[in-house]
């Protein structure tokens, strides 16, 4: 297997001349020049009318089960009174940008409210080492979709740094029915909003069929581990030297196979891996979220001011995936811990940690390659639990990079997460415990304080305690 070379090279030169082009435009608007202007805050923030849609990608069929993964987005359709053609921010539509995150996760300096309407938001700059994204089916354009993206909200970015990988050297299919390519999208853009200065690979897998994805898996494993390209699993031999992240926003159904998967996520197998996958987007536990060698991702809500857009509260997010597998046992992390062994009682409980989630409160993500969506622009407000595993991702490769504390297993990671709650001040400094909010089925389960099974342990607090 091997990159595209004619790929790779066309993705180069789309880089560098959009990142001129939208370096030039976007100096423009933050001086106030053109037609397109940034709010400021203490105006009233508008609302963004339209309907939250579910692609195609994110339906799973009863068939699937055990099958075929599904990814876990959704994202606003604008209405054509208000609709995100121009480069956000743009005049009264608080979404959530690279700098507003940043400053609400602390990866960059606090500015008071967080707003994502300001321009003057600093964006992390943090980051080393590999963050893997695996998706299935082909983005051709996500490489200059990362470019324009990263400009646009001043993120550091080196066209060295980004590379997409064919799993098993075969070119994937498209995804004609519509999902994929908005995920992938995503997926790059908010590991690298968080990690900017990590490398990046796009792992795409030829389809969404489990045995496919785990296939690419592998793949990102062995680029991890070696810390550059890499088509031999275990090259890099028992003691691999590479660190860093492999980001999963997939997943589907709980199914009786699923543990024979969970080998290729298993230390022996992924020493120097941290593995990070979607809760879902629905009441109940989804794999491989429920692995118990990877870090599950609930999802979360940023509220705020209709007034000013500035940030009031974070809390649960209702559709968010949360609850207790039927297929794996109760890991260790989990019961040496009473208050959260009382909840588990035996088995995996999901999430573990959570970030923001919510469509209605979502991120701007940049996808030229949109298949069979009901609106044709370049800019989508995008939500789901798939917008929260890149964003930890990208978190904790900031964190064990600036901490130097890069993990030799997905289980180290957890365990020091998972130990922080047991000492409030460290656990203050590491998480924002979420405490209002419900989920699971009929809404019967609430976020309370320290771990739940809506939020996990709580939204991101800097590096502390990762």
């Amino acid at each position: 297997m091997q990159l595209s070379t004619v790929r790779r090279a066309l993705a180069a030169g789309a880089f560098l001349g959009i990142s001129l082009i939208v370096a030039s435009a976007t100096a423009q608007i933050k001086a106030g020049g053109g037609t397109v202007t940034s709010s400021t805050p203490g105006y009233s923030a508008a609302r963004l009318s339209g309907q939250v849609l579910v692609p195609a990608s994110s339906r799973p069929a009863p068939t699937d089960t055990g099958k075929k993964a599904h990814t876990n987005v959704r994202f606003i359709t604008p209405s054509n009174t208000a609709n995100p053609l121009f480069p956000p921010p743009y005049s009264g539509y608080p979404y959530e940008t690279p700098g507003s995150l940043a400053c609400w996760y602390a990866l960059a300096a606090y500015t008071a409210g967080c707003n994502p309407l300001s321009t003057s938001l600093a964006v992390s700059t943090g980051g080393s080492k590999t963050i893997a994204i695996v998706d299935a089916f082909d983005n051709p354009e996500a490489a200059a979709d990362l470019a324009y993206f990263s400009s646009q909200f001043g993120l550091p970015f080196s066209v060295s740094k980004f590379h997409v990988v064919y799993a098993g050297g075969y070119t994937p299919l498209l995804d004609s029915s519509g999902g994929w390519e908005l995920e992938s999208a995503l997926d790059v853009e908010y590991a690298h909003a968080m990690a900017p200065n990590a490398n990046i690979y796009l792992v795409e897998s030829y389809d969404n069929n489990y045995t496919n994805l785990m296939a690419a898996v592998q793949e990102a494993i062995n680029i991890v581990q070696c810390g550059n390209f890499t088509t031999t699993a275990g090259a890099c031999g028992a003691s691999p030297t590479g660190y860093g992240e492999v980001s999963m926003s997939w997943g589907g159904s709980e199914f009786s196979g699923q543990t024979t998967y969970d080998a290729t996520f298993a230390t022996a197998n992924s020493k120097n891996v941290v593995f990070t996958a979607s809760a879902g987007d629905e009441p109940g536990p989804i794999w491989p979220s429920t692995s118990p060698y990877v870090i599950s991702v609930g999802g979360t809500t940023i509220s705020r001011s209709l007034t000013n857009g500035n940030l009031q509260y974070e809390i649960g997010w209702d559709d968010g995936g949360s609850g207790r597998s039927t297929v794996e046992a109760e890991p260790s992390f989990q019961s040496s811990i009473p208050a959260v062994h009382a909840i588990a009682n035996g088995v995996r409980a999901t999430p573990d940690v959570a970030a923001i989630a919510n469509p209605y409160t979502g991120v701007y993500v940049y996808d030229t390659f949109p298949q069979d969506y009901y609106y044709y622009g370049d800019w989508y407000i995008v939500g789901g639990t798939s917008v929260a595993a890149p964003v930890w991702a990208g978190v904790l490769n900031y964190a064990n990079n600036a901490n130097a504390s890069w993990p030799v297993s997905t289980q180290v990671e957890l365990t020091r997460l998972y130990n922080t709650s047991t000492n409030a001040t460290t656990y203050g400094s590491a998480f924002k415990d979420i405490q209002y909010g419900f989920c699971n089925y009929y809404m019967s389960t609430r976020d309370t304080a320290n771990w739940d099974l809506c939020t996990g342990l709580g939204s991101p607090n800097g590096r502390n305690g990762k």
